[in-house]
């Protein structure tokens, strides 16, 4: 069996214009391609955070969506990773993110990371890397 890498997630958005401001604004990640399918009413947005061969995050906008996606129970969260977990949190609080509060778990009391939400509700940790 051949060797496998994890190539993208997807999630559902219901305004791709507001998730794309998002990604880009919170997160610094960037358009790495889109894809149009009008005939299947579809647009397909890949994001990523500028490395090469990175994992992507894939929006998906179904034309004519008129109501919020039901995220359900057995969805988490994303997890991404920062070097200044300070700076990032003050910045997402800055921009009116509603950041959660630094937590840790390591026993040492120093806080290893916050959660913010997309437009979707769709939660994202911010991880100290």
């Amino acid at each position: 069996m051949g060797k496998f890498k994890i190539a993208h997630t997807m999630i559902r958005v219901l305004d791709l214009d507001h998730s794309l401001e998002f990604y880009k604004e919170a997160l610094g990640f960037e358009e790495v391609k889109r894809r149009d399918e009008p005939k299947y009413e579809f647009t397909l947005v890949f994001l990523g955070d500028g490395s090469p061969n990175c994992h992507q995050l894939e929006l998906t906008y179904n034309y004519g969506q008129g109501v919020p996606y039901d995220l359900g129970t057995a969805y988490g969260h994303l997890a991404v990773v920062v070097d200044d977990l300070e700076t990032a949190h003050a910045d997402h609080k800055a921009k009116g993110y509603n950041p959660t509060e630094p937590k840790g778990l390591s026993g040492d009391g120093k806080p290893r990371y916050y959660f913010i939400t997309d437009p979707d509700g769709y939660k994202i940790e911010i991880i100290r890397n």
